[in-house]
Protein backbone atom coordinates (compact mmCIF):
# COMPACT_ATOMS: atom_id res chain seq x y z
CA UNK A 1 0.00 0.00 0.00
CA UNK A 2 2.64 2.35 0.98
CA UNK A 3 5.36 3.78 -1.36
CA UNK A 4 8.54 2.17 -1.08
CA UNK A 5 10.48 5.75 -1.01
CA UNK A 6 7.95 6.26 2.52
CA UNK A 7 8.80 3.02 3.68
CA UNK A 8 12.66 3.45 3.59
CA UNK A 9 11.93 7.16 6.02
CA UNK A 10 13.22 7.00 9.85
CA UNK A 11 11.25 9.23 12.24
CA UNK A 12 12.73 12.04 13.65
CA UNK A 13 14.73 10.46 16.96
CA UNK A 14 14.43 13.51 18.80
CA UNK A 15 11.07 14.55 17.94
CA UNK A 16 10.26 10.73 18.62
CA UNK A 17 11.87 10.84 22.13
CA UNK A 18 10.17 13.58 22.95
CA UNK A 19 6.89 12.29 22.17
CA UNK A 20 7.69 9.39 24.45
CA UNK A 21 8.96 11.73 27.36
CA UNK A 22 5.81 14.21 26.98
CA UNK A 23 3.78 10.44 27.26
CA UNK A 24 5.53 9.43 30.55
CA UNK A 25 4.55 13.50 31.63
CA UNK A 26 1.08 13.20 30.64
CA UNK A 27 0.63 9.68 32.64
CA UNK A 28 2.11 11.59 35.46
CA UNK A 29 5.91 10.68 35.76
CA UNK A 30 8.25 13.35 36.13
CA UNK A 31 10.93 13.56 33.43
CA UNK A 32 13.57 16.31 33.07
CA UNK A 33 13.93 16.60 29.54
CA UNK A 34 17.05 17.93 27.67
CA UNK A 35 16.51 16.58 24.87
CA UNK A 36 14.95 18.70 22.54
CA UNK A 37 16.41 21.65 20.38
CA UNK A 38 14.09 24.16 21.61
CA UNK A 39 14.22 27.38 23.61
CA UNK A 40 12.34 27.00 27.45
CA UNK A 41 11.54 31.27 26.96
CA UNK A 42 8.83 32.64 25.42
CA UNK A 43 8.71 34.51 22.18
CA UNK A 44 9.82 38.13 23.51
CA UNK A 45 6.61 40.37 23.99
CA UNK A 46 7.62 42.74 21.21
CA UNK A 47 7.36 39.91 18.91
CA UNK A 48 4.48 38.57 20.33
CA UNK A 49 2.70 41.43 19.99
CA UNK A 50 3.23 42.19 16.60
CA UNK A 51 1.58 38.95 15.89
CA UNK A 52 -1.47 39.72 18.48
CA UNK A 53 -1.78 43.33 16.57
CA UNK A 54 -1.67 41.09 13.23
CA UNK A 55 -4.91 39.60 14.12
CA UNK A 56 -6.47 42.70 15.43
CA UNK A 57 -5.49 43.98 12.45
CA UNK A 58 -7.58 41.25 10.25
CA UNK A 59 -3.76 40.61 8.72
CA UNK A 60 -5.21 37.36 8.89
CA UNK A 61 -5.53 35.54 5.15
CA UNK A 62 -3.60 34.27 2.45
CA UNK A 63 -0.43 36.29 1.44
CA UNK A 64 1.88 35.58 -1.42
CA UNK A 65 3.73 31.75 -1.50
CA UNK A 66 6.92 33.69 -0.98
CA UNK A 67 6.06 35.93 1.77
CA UNK A 68 4.50 39.37 2.05
CA UNK A 69 7.32 41.86 0.13
CA UNK A 70 8.14 43.93 3.51
CA UNK A 71 9.51 40.87 5.30
CA UNK A 72 11.11 39.60 1.94
CA UNK A 73 12.87 42.78 1.88
CA UNK A 74 13.83 43.16 5.22
CA UNK A 75 15.34 39.90 5.03
CA UNK A 76 17.67 41.00 2.30
CA UNK A 77 18.64 44.57 3.59
CA UNK A 78 19.59 42.17 6.81
CA UNK A 79 21.40 39.97 5.11
CA UNK A 80 23.03 42.04 2.87
CA UNK A 81 24.13 44.41 6.34
CA UNK A 82 25.49 40.99 8.03
CA UNK A 83 26.87 39.20 5.28
CA UNK A 84 28.24 42.31 2.64
CA UNK A 85 25.87 40.33 -0.08
CA UNK A 86 23.58 41.82 -2.85
CA UNK A 87 20.46 39.73 -2.28
CA UNK A 88 17.18 41.30 -3.58
CA UNK A 89 13.78 40.58 -2.31
CA UNK A 90 13.19 38.34 -5.01
CA UNK A 91 16.11 35.93 -3.79
CA UNK A 92 14.45 35.52 -0.60
CA UNK A 93 11.47 32.98 0.25
CA UNK A 94 9.49 32.34 3.52
CA UNK A 95 8.39 29.59 4.18
CA UNK A 96 7.00 27.01 7.00
CA UNK A 97 10.28 26.60 9.21
CA UNK A 98 13.97 26.21 7.99
CA UNK A 99 12.73 22.32 8.06
CA UNK A 100 10.31 22.83 5.50
CA UNK A 101 12.63 25.55 3.17
CA UNK A 102 15.06 22.52 3.69
CA UNK A 103 12.99 19.62 2.56
CA UNK A 104 12.14 22.18 -0.42
CA UNK A 105 15.52 22.96 -1.23
CA UNK A 106 16.72 19.45 -1.76
CA UNK A 107 13.36 17.99 -3.89
CA UNK A 108 14.42 20.96 -6.16
CA UNK A 109 18.18 20.17 -7.09
CA UNK A 110 18.54 16.90 -6.52
CA UNK A 111 18.24 14.18 -9.03
CA UNK A 112 18.01 10.79 -8.50
CA UNK A 113 21.50 9.20 -7.77
CA UNK A 114 22.88 12.80 -7.27
CA UNK A 115 25.58 12.88 -3.93
CA UNK A 116 25.22 15.24 -1.06
CA UNK A 117 28.39 15.25 1.19
CA UNK A 118 27.53 15.61 5.20
CA UNK A 119 29.71 15.72 7.69
CA UNK A 120 28.71 14.05 10.94
CA UNK A 121 27.64 13.95 13.56
CA UNK A 122 24.72 15.46 12.11
CA UNK A 123 21.21 16.22 12.62
CA UNK A 124 19.46 13.03 11.12
CA UNK A 125 16.67 15.42 9.10
CA UNK A 126 19.87 16.22 6.50
CA UNK A 127 19.92 12.71 5.46
CA UNK A 128 16.08 11.73 5.38
CA UNK A 129 15.40 14.50 3.58
CA UNK A 130 18.12 13.62 0.77
CA UNK A 131 16.55 10.38 0.58
CA UNK A 132 13.43 11.43 0.02
CA UNK A 133 14.47 14.00 -3.38
CA UNK A 134 16.36 10.90 -4.17
CA UNK A 135 19.80 12.02 -3.69
CA UNK A 136 22.14 9.79 -2.00
CA UNK A 137 23.84 11.51 1.77
CA UNK A 138 27.86 10.72 1.86
CA UNK A 139 28.41 10.87 5.22
CA UNK A 140 31.59 12.30 5.95
CA UNK A 141 32.81 11.23 9.59
CA UNK A 142 34.53 14.01 11.70
CA UNK A 143 36.45 13.33 15.02
CA UNK A 144 37.02 15.53 18.03
CA UNK A 145 36.53 18.61 17.98
CA UNK A 146 34.26 18.08 14.84
CA UNK A 147 35.67 21.02 12.61
CA UNK A 148 34.39 20.15 9.18
CA UNK A 149 37.50 20.73 6.82
CA UNK A 150 37.95 21.06 2.50
CA UNK A 151 40.49 18.29 2.96
CA UNK A 152 38.00 15.73 4.26
CA UNK A 153 35.39 17.23 1.69
CA UNK A 154 37.50 16.80 -1.21
CA UNK A 155 38.44 12.64 0.02
CA UNK A 156 34.39 12.31 -0.67
CA UNK A 157 33.81 14.23 -4.41
CA UNK A 158 32.96 11.89 -7.22
CA UNK A 159 31.69 12.58 -10.63
CA UNK A 160 28.26 12.37 -8.85
CA UNK A 161 28.49 14.92 -5.99
CA UNK A 162 26.51 17.63 -6.00
CA UNK A 163 25.91 19.68 -3.19
CA UNK A 164 27.86 19.93 0.16
CA UNK A 165 26.13 20.82 2.72
CA UNK A 166 26.88 23.18 6.05
CA UNK A 167 25.69 23.62 9.10
CA UNK A 168 27.46 26.25 11.76
CA UNK A 169 27.33 26.39 14.54
CA UNK A 170 26.59 22.80 14.21
CA UNK A 171 23.61 20.63 15.92
CA UNK A 172 24.62 18.18 18.20
CA UNK A 173 28.28 19.49 18.84
CA UNK A 174 28.45 22.67 18.28
CA UNK A 175 31.16 23.51 16.45
CA UNK A 176 31.66 26.90 14.50
CA UNK A 177 33.36 26.21 10.58
CA UNK A 178 36.53 28.29 10.93
CA UNK A 179 36.96 31.21 8.35
CA UNK A 180 39.83 29.71 6.35
CA UNK A 181 38.06 26.27 5.95
CA UNK A 182 35.68 28.29 4.88
CA UNK A 183 37.18 29.97 2.48
CA UNK A 184 38.63 26.69 1.21
CA UNK A 185 35.22 25.29 1.00
CA UNK A 186 33.86 27.88 -0.96
CA UNK A 187 37.10 27.34 -3.45
CA UNK A 188 36.69 23.36 -3.51
CA UNK A 189 32.97 23.78 -4.63
CA UNK A 190 33.97 26.65 -7.22
CA UNK A 191 36.76 23.84 -8.34
CA UNK A 192 34.23 20.99 -8.82
CA UNK A 193 31.31 22.88 -9.89
CA UNK A 194 29.03 22.24 -6.59
CA UNK A 195 26.11 23.84 -5.12
CA UNK A 196 26.56 24.54 -0.97
CA UNK A 197 23.47 24.38 1.19
CA UNK A 198 24.32 25.98 4.10
CA UNK A 199 22.11 25.69 7.46
CA UNK A 200 22.80 28.77 9.48
CA UNK A 201 19.25 28.32 12.57
CA UNK A 202 22.00 28.62 14.90
CA UNK A 203 23.81 31.65 13.75
CA UNK A 204 23.01 34.42 16.21
CA UNK A 205 23.66 31.59 18.78
CA UNK A 206 27.85 31.31 19.77
CA UNK A 207 29.92 32.03 22.89
CA UNK A 208 33.32 33.42 21.63
CA UNK A 209 34.66 36.51 19.64
CA UNK A 210 34.48 36.97 17.08
CA UNK A 211 30.97 36.01 15.60
CA UNK A 212 30.54 32.87 12.95
CA UNK A 213 30.89 33.63 9.74
CA UNK A 214 28.73 32.57 6.74
CA UNK A 215 30.57 31.21 3.61
CA UNK A 216 28.88 34.05 1.35
CA UNK A 217 30.70 37.01 3.79
CA UNK A 218 34.12 35.21 3.56
CA UNK A 219 33.76 34.59 -0.50
CA UNK A 220 30.81 36.65 -1.72
CA UNK A 221 31.17 34.78 -5.75
CA UNK A 222 29.83 32.02 -3.83
CA UNK A 223 26.80 33.16 -3.38
CA UNK A 224 25.89 32.77 -6.66
CA UNK A 225 25.94 29.10 -6.13
CA UNK A 226 24.85 29.01 -2.32
CA UNK A 227 21.66 28.27 -0.49
CA UNK A 228 21.52 29.94 2.58
CA UNK A 229 18.36 28.52 5.36
CA UNK A 230 17.92 30.29 8.15
CA UNK A 231 15.04 31.12 10.95
CA UNK A 232 13.32 32.88 13.66
CA UNK A 233 13.10 29.08 15.95
CA UNK A 234 15.89 29.36 17.92
CA UNK A 235 17.50 32.43 18.41
CA UNK A 236 13.80 34.35 18.70
CA UNK A 237 12.08 31.45 20.58
CA UNK A 238 9.48 31.52 18.19
CA UNK A 239 9.37 27.55 17.23
CA UNK A 240 6.16 27.29 17.47
CA UNK A 241 5.36 30.31 14.44
CA UNK A 242 6.95 27.91 12.08
CA UNK A 243 8.40 30.30 10.23
CA UNK A 244 12.09 30.49 8.12
CA UNK A 245 13.54 31.82 4.83
CA UNK A 246 15.86 31.27 2.66
CA UNK A 247 18.22 33.48 0.25
CA UNK A 248 19.53 31.62 -3.22
CA UNK A 249 20.38 32.34 -6.57
CA UNK A 250 16.94 33.70 -8.35
CA UNK A 251 15.96 30.59 -10.66
CA UNK A 252 16.77 28.23 -6.91
CA UNK A 253 14.61 30.78 -5.66
CA UNK A 254 11.61 31.21 -7.92
CA UNK A 255 11.79 27.48 -8.14
CA UNK A 256 11.59 26.55 -4.30
CA UNK A 257 8.37 29.26 -4.09
CA UNK A 258 6.90 27.12 -6.60
CA UNK A 259 7.02 24.02 -5.36
CA UNK A 260 6.03 25.70 -1.93
CA UNK A 261 3.14 26.80 -3.48
CA UNK A 262 1.75 23.40 -4.05
CA UNK A 263 2.48 21.89 -0.50
CA UNK A 264 1.76 24.97 1.88
CA UNK A 265 0.92 27.90 0.05
CA UNK A 266 2.11 30.83 2.35
CA UNK A 267 3.36 30.36 5.90
CA UNK A 268 1.10 32.11 8.53
CA UNK A 269 0.14 35.35 8.06
CA UNK A 270 0.08 36.35 11.30
CA UNK A 271 4.03 34.37 12.16
CA UNK A 272 5.37 36.93 9.20
CA UNK A 273 4.32 40.03 10.60
CA UNK A 274 6.20 38.85 13.82
CA UNK A 275 8.86 38.04 12.19
CA UNK A 276 9.28 41.15 10.52
CA UNK A 277 9.24 42.71 13.85
CA UNK A 278 11.92 40.56 14.78
CA UNK A 279 14.09 41.43 12.24
CA UNK A 280 14.04 45.49 12.57
CA UNK A 281 13.73 45.38 16.41
CA UNK A 282 14.23 42.09 18.04
CA UNK A 283 18.51 42.35 18.54
CA UNK A 284 18.35 43.15 22.33
CA UNK A 285 15.93 40.18 22.52
CA UNK A 286 18.77 37.66 21.14
CA UNK A 287 21.01 39.02 23.21
CA UNK A 288 19.62 38.47 26.65
CA UNK A 289 18.37 34.76 25.48
CA UNK A 290 22.17 34.25 24.42
CA UNK A 291 23.58 36.10 27.89
CA UNK A 292 21.34 33.49 29.56
CA UNK A 293 22.35 30.51 27.55
CA UNK A 294 26.12 31.39 28.06
CA UNK A 295 25.49 31.12 31.92
CA UNK A 296 23.61 27.75 31.17
CA UNK A 297 26.47 26.73 29.26
CA UNK A 298 28.93 27.06 32.10
CA UNK A 299 27.17 25.84 34.76
CA UNK A 300 26.81 22.54 32.62
CA UNK A 301 30.19 22.02 31.76
CA UNK A 302 31.24 22.59 35.66
CA UNK A 303 28.44 20.07 36.19
CA UNK A 304 29.38 17.51 33.74
CA UNK A 305 33.30 17.85 34.81
CA UNK A 306 32.18 16.55 38.03
CA UNK A 307 31.02 12.89 36.54
CA UNK A 308 33.52 10.39 35.87
CA UNK A 309 33.77 9.01 32.65
CA UNK A 310 32.28 11.83 30.37
CA UNK A 311 34.19 13.74 27.97
CA UNK A 312 33.11 16.38 25.89
CA UNK A 313 34.30 19.85 24.45
CA UNK A 314 33.02 23.05 25.22
CA UNK A 315 30.74 23.99 22.33
CA UNK A 316 31.82 27.31 20.49
CA UNK A 317 27.59 28.00 19.18
CA UNK A 318 24.45 26.71 19.29
CA UNK A 319 22.54 25.35 22.62
CA UNK A 320 24.10 21.62 22.93
CA UNK A 321 26.50 19.73 24.58
CA UNK A 322 27.50 16.44 22.60
CA UNK A 323 28.94 13.93 25.36
CA UNK A 324 31.25 10.90 25.09
CA UNK A 325 30.08 7.80 26.65
CA UNK A 326 32.59 5.85 24.84
CA UNK A 327 34.51 4.40 28.21
CA UNK A 328 31.05 3.71 29.82
CA UNK A 329 29.88 1.14 27.37
CA UNK A 330 30.07 -2.43 27.91
CA UNK A 331 28.31 -5.96 27.11
CA UNK A 332 25.46 -5.15 29.61
CA UNK A 333 24.98 -1.51 27.75
CA UNK A 334 26.66 -1.44 24.60
CA UNK A 335 25.32 1.80 22.76
CA UNK A 336 24.68 5.12 23.69
CA UNK A 337 20.68 4.68 22.45
CA UNK A 338 21.10 1.75 25.57
CA UNK A 339 22.75 4.01 27.72
CA UNK A 340 20.17 7.09 27.24
CA UNK A 341 17.11 4.10 27.56
CA UNK A 342 18.46 3.57 31.24
CA UNK A 343 19.31 6.85 32.34
CA UNK A 344 15.78 7.99 31.52
CA UNK A 345 13.86 4.40 32.87
CA UNK A 346 15.77 4.85 36.16
CA UNK A 347 16.53 8.21 36.47
CA UNK A 348 13.75 9.98 34.30
CA UNK A 349 16.40 11.86 32.52
CA UNK A 350 16.03 12.52 29.10
CA UNK A 351 18.85 13.01 26.63
CA UNK A 352 19.46 12.56 22.80
CA UNK A 353 21.37 9.21 22.08
CA UNK A 354 24.47 9.50 19.80
CA UNK A 355 23.13 7.09 16.96
CA UNK A 356 20.38 9.77 16.12
CA UNK A 357 23.25 11.92 15.08
CA UNK A 358 25.51 9.38 13.25
CA UNK A 359 27.85 9.18 15.92
CA UNK A 360 27.30 5.77 18.17
CA UNK A 361 28.60 6.58 21.63
CA UNK A 362 27.75 9.68 22.34
CA UNK A 363 24.68 11.98 23.85
CA UNK A 364 23.49 15.24 23.10
CA UNK A 365 22.46 17.24 25.95
CA UNK A 366 20.53 20.42 25.21
CA UNK A 367 20.76 23.22 27.38
CA UNK A 368 18.00 25.27 26.08
CA UNK A 369 15.78 24.19 29.66
CA UNK A 370 16.04 25.93 33.00
CA UNK A 371 18.80 25.94 35.32
CA UNK A 372 16.43 24.10 37.84
CA UNK A 373 15.61 20.84 34.77
CA UNK A 374 19.59 21.29 34.07
CA UNK A 375 20.33 21.01 37.88
CA UNK A 376 17.99 18.05 38.24
CA UNK A 377 18.77 16.40 34.94
CA UNK A 378 22.92 16.37 35.92
CA UNK A 379 21.99 15.53 39.54
CA UNK A 380 20.58 12.41 37.72
CA UNK A 381 22.88 11.37 35.01
CA UNK A 382 25.70 11.60 37.85
CA UNK A 383 23.57 9.58 40.02
CA UNK A 384 23.27 6.79 37.02
CA UNK A 385 26.54 6.52 36.43
CA UNK A 386 28.37 6.48 39.81
CA UNK A 387 25.16 3.69 40.25
CA UNK A 388 25.38 1.66 37.21
CA UNK A 389 29.00 1.69 36.19
CA UNK A 390 30.56 1.54 39.63
CA UNK A 391 32.40 4.67 39.13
Amino acid sequence: MLSERIKQLQPSPTLALDSQVKALQKAGTPVVNLSLGEPDASTPEIIAKAGIQAIKDGFTHYTAVAGIPELRLALARHLNTKHHSKYTAEQVVIGVGSKSLLYLTFQVLCNPGDEVLVATPTWSTYLEQIKLAGGVPITIPLTTPFIFTAEECRKKITAKTKIILLNSPNNPTGAIIPTDELARIATLAKEYNLLIVSDEIYDEIYYNSPAPRSIISVDPSIADRTILINGFSKAYAMTGWRIGYLAAPLPIAKAVGNLQGQITSNTSSISQKAALTAIQDGNEAVKILKKTFSERRDFVAQELAKIPGLEFLLPDGAFYFFVSIQSLLNKNTPTATDWCTKLLEQEKVAVVPGEAFAAPGYFRLSFAASMEDLQKGLEGIKRFVISSFKM
